[in-house]
C-alpha cells in the first residue's frame, strides 16, 4: 500500500468533514449517489471490478432496507452507512469484505435482513463482519447490552481483526454527528468512546482516530472545559505565532544548508491530551510545559537506514540548537506497543524556552495514522490478532464477572504505555504507574507471588516502587514470601491484579473483620457486630466507635470467639529510654534475636538525651504482646513501653 504523503492530514486531522443537520430544500438523492460515487471512486483504484461490483450491489441493499428509516437530524438514514463505509475505504484504507459490511452493518440490527441473507448474498466473510458489528438483541443480557456487545466485538479478534476496524468506522462517524442526541445519550455514547472505543483505536495504533475519538467524547462530556481549553490554545496560538513561525524557519534553514529535504511544522496538542497532562501534573494551562510540538518530516533516501538519517537530522540540529540534557526519547529502537515510532528531542529556541521536537519518517506518520493496517502483510495482522487472543486466553482463565471483564480489557490497552527490559535485554510493555510488582507477575506469572525485592537500573528497590520507560529490572524472591493484600493496590495491570485476587480466592475467609480504628488482637477483650452481609466486625470494648454502635445497633452485638492462631497482627510500640552507648543494637537484639519478630518499621529521635523510638511488627496475640513489652522493658535504660 503507498499513498502520497502530501494527502496525509496532519495528526491531529480528519479528512471528512463532520456531518451537520442538512435543509429540508436539499436533494437526497443526489447527494446519496453523489456520496456513495465517492466510495466507488476511493475503492476503485484497489480492487477487482468483480469486487466493486459487489460494492456497489451492498450499497444497493442498504439503501434499500435503510429507504424508510430516517436519523435524529431528519436526514435520510443511508447517509450514516455511506459515511462509515467512506472511513473504511478512505480514512482506514480496508479491504473491500469491509467496506460491503460498512454498507451492511446496520442492516441486521435495524431492518428484517437476517445475517443468513447477508451470507447468501454476499459470502460467509461479509456475513461475519456483519454479525459481529452487530448488537446482541436478547430477552436478557447476561451482564448488560453494552457489556455483551463488547464481549463480542473482542471474542471477533480471535478470528479476524476487521470487524474492530468495521465498528471504529461506525463509531467515529456516530461521534461526529452526537450533537444531535439527547444529552443523555451524548453521555452514554462519549463515555462508552471515553472508556473503551479511544484506548482501543490506540492499541490498534490508530492514532488520528484515537485523537479525534478523545476529543470529541471531551467535548460531549465536559463541554465547558473543552470551549475553555480550546480558547486557551487559540489564544497561546496567536501569541506564540511570531516566534514559533522564526524557529521553524531557522530549522529549515538549517536542514537546507545541509542539504536535507524535510517537510517542517508545528502542532498543538489537542484538547483533551492537554486536558489530560493538566492533571496529570497539576499545571494550569499557562504552566503546562510542551502545549505544542514541533514535527520534522523526511524522505528516507534508498542508501541510508531511517534510524540513520533521524540521527543525520538529530546531528544538524543540535550542531545548531543546544540540546536539554536528558531530553531524547528514542521510539524507533523502541516503538511503543501500539507501533509509534519516531525520535524525540528538546531544543532551546531563541526565545529562551525549550522545545520539544519530533523527528519521524514518511513511513512513521503513515504508520502513526493507519496503525496496524498500515502494513498489509498477513505476518502483520497477525502478529496483532495474536496479541488480542492473548490478552482474553488470560482473562478467560482468570474468569469473566461482568462490567469487571471489560475493565480488565481497558487496563490491557495500555492508553499510555512503558518499555522496560529484563537484565537480559528482553522488552516488558506495561502502563504507566506500573511498579516492581507489575513487572514480576508481567515476567514470572504465579512465581510473583514470592517477590521480596527488586534491583532497578542496578539499585536496590522495593516491590511497590513505580517504574519508568527504559527501566532495567532484576526480581529477586522468597520462598517464604506470600502476597499481603496491600499488593493490590500497588498493581496496576490485570494480569497482576488477577493472580493476586485468585491467591486470595484460595485462603480460607477470616472469620472476622477488624476494624482499623482499634486493631483488636486476640486476647484483648473484643466485641462484635453483625453486618448485613453476614460478616462479623470486631472491636475493643473501650472503643469509642464500639461504643457508638453499641448505642445505635445494640440488636447486632454477636458474642464472639477470638482466639490466637497462625495469623499476624500488626502492632506498634513506643519506648522511652535514657541514651547510651549501645541502647539501638540491645533493643534490635532483643526483638529479632530473642523475640524471633520481624521488624516492619523502625523510627527513633533523641532529645536532650531521652530516646523516643517506635517500633512496628506483627503479633499473634495480646499475651505475646504483654511478653515482649516485659522483656523490652528490661532492658537497661529502657523507661517506659506501651502500645502506640
Amino acid at each position: 500500500m503507498t499513498q502520497d504523503m502530501n494527502t496525509l492530514p496532519p495528526n491531529n486531522q480528519s479528512s471528512i468533514v463532520h456531518s451537520t443537520p442538512l435543509s429540508d430544500d436539499i436533494d437526497y438523492n443526489t447527494l446519496i449517489e453523489q456520496r456513495a460515487a465517492h466510495v466507488f471512486d476511493v475503492m476503485a483504484s484497489r480492487v477487482t471490478p468483480q469486487e466493486l461490483a459487489t460494492i456497489k450491489d451492498a450499497f444497493a441493499l442498504a439503501r434499500e432496507a435503510h429507504a424508510p428509516q430516517k436519523r435524529k437530524t431528519g436526514e435520510p438514514y443511508i447517509l450514516h452507512p455511506i459515511a462509515v463505509a467512506t472511513i473504511a475505504a478512505e480514512e482506514l484504507m480496508l479491504d473491500s469484505a469491509s467496506v460491503i459490511a460498512a454498507f451492511l452493518h446496520d442492516v441486521v440490527e435495524d431492518t428484517p435482513y437476517t445475517v443468513e441473507d447477508i451470507e447468501k448474498r454476499f459470502g460467509r466473510d461479509v456475513s461475519f463482519l456483519v454479525r459481529v458489528v452487530t448488537k446482541p438483541k436478547k430477552e436478557k443480557y447476561e451482564y448488560s447490552r453494552q457489556v455483551d456487545n463488547y464481549r463480542q466485538m473482542l471474542d471477533s479478534v480471535q478470528y479476524d481483526i476487521r470487524a474492530l476496524l468495521v465498528k471504529l468506522s461506525d463509531r467515529l462517524h456516530n461521534m461526529r454527528t452526537l450533537s444531535s442526541m439527547r444529552p443523555d445519550k451524548q453521555m452514554k455514547i462519549a463515555g462508552e468512546t471515553d472508556y473503551f472505543y479511544a484506548p482501543l483505536a490506540n492499541r490498534l495504533g490508530l492514532y488520528n482516530v484515537k485523537t479525534e475519538l478523545e476529543n470529541l467524547s471531551f467535548r460531549f462530556r465536559c463541554p465547558h472545559e473543552y470551549q475553555e481549553i480550546q480558547y486557551l490554545t487559540e489564544q497561546d496560538r496567536v501569541g506564540q505565532r511570531e516566534r514559533l513561525d522564526r524557529f521553524v524557519s531557522q530549522i529549515r534553514q538549517t536542514m537546507a544548508q545541509a542539504g536535507i529535504d524535510v517537510n517542517v511544522f508545528i502542532e498543538y496538542r489537542q484538547p483533551y491530551s492537554i486536558w489530560r497532562k493538566m492533571h496529570k501534573y497539576g499545571d494550569d494551562f499557562n504552566h503546562l510545559k510542551y502545549r505544542h510540538f514541533t514535527e520534522i518530516i523526511f524522505k528516507t533516501p534508498g542508501h541510508i537506514t531511517e534510524k540513520n538519517m533521524a540521527l543525520k537530522i538529530y546531528s544538524v540540529l543540535t550542531d545548531h540548537f543546544r540540546e536539554k540534557p536528558g531530553g531524547i526519547s528514542n521510539y524507533i529502537d523502541s516503538p511503543k506497543e501500539n507501533g509509534y515510532q519516531s525520535f524525540h528531542v528538546k531544543l532551546l529556541a531563541d526565545f529562551g524556552r525549550w522545545q520539544e521536537v519530533h523527528i519521524s519518517s514518511e513511513r512513521m506518520v503513515r504508520d502513526s495514522q493507519l496503525g496496524c493496517v498500515a502494513d498489509r502483510h498477513e505476518d502483520n495482522i497477525k502478529r496483532w490478532i495474536e496479541k488480542f487472543r492473548g490478552v482474553l486466553r488470560d482473562i478467560a482463565k482468570q474468569g469473566r464477572d461482568g462490567t469487571n471483564f471489560i475493565e480488565k480489557v481497558v487496563t490491557s490497552f495500555y492508553n499510555d504505555d512503558i518499555m522496560t527490559f529484563t537484565t537480559q535485554g528482553s522488552p516488558v510493555i506495561l502502563p504507566q504507574k506500573a511498579t516492581v510488582l507489575d513487572f514480576a507477575y508481567e515476567t514470572m506469572a504465579e512465581k510473583g507471588h514470592k517477590t521480596k525485592y527488586a534491583r532497578v537500573n542496578g539499585f536496590l528497590t522495593p516491590i511497590k516502587a513505580p517504574l519508568r520507560r527504559g527501566d532495567v529490572v532484576q526480581v529477586f524472591t522468597d520462598n517464604n514470601i506470600n502476597p499481603s493484600r496491600d499488593w493490590l493496590e500497588a498493581v496496576v495491570t490485570y494480569k497482576a491484579k488477577n493472580l493476586i485476587a485468585a491467591y486470595f480466592n484460595t485462603l480460607p475467609k477470616p472469620k472476622y473483620c477488624h476494624r482499623s480504628c482499634c486493631n483488636p488482637i486476640p486476647g484483648e477483650e473484643v466485641i462484635g457486630f453483625k453486618e448485613a452481609d453476614g460478616s462479623i466486625t470486631l472491636h475493643k470494648r473501650d472503643c469509642p466507635d464500639a461504643i457508638c454502635y453499641a448505642s445505635q445497633q445494640g440488636d447486632c452485638i454477636v458474642a464472639v470467639d477470638f482466639e490466637p492462631d497462625e495469623t499476624l497482627y500488626p502492632v506498634t510500640i513506643i519506648i522511652k529510654a535514657i541514651d547510651r552507648y549501645h541502647l539501638f543494637v540491645d533493643l534490635v537484639d532483643c526483638i529479632t534475636n530473642r523475640l524471633k519478630l520481624a521488624i516492619d518499621s523502625i523510627n527513633t529521635s533523641t532529645v536532650d538525651s531521652i530516646v523516643t523510638c517506635k517500633i512496628s511488627f506483627g503479633v499473634h496475640s495480646a499475651d505475646e504482646l504483654a511478653s515482649i513489652i516485659r522483656s523490652i522493658s528490661a532492658i537497661d535504660s529502657v523507661d517506659e513501653v506501651k502500645r502506640y
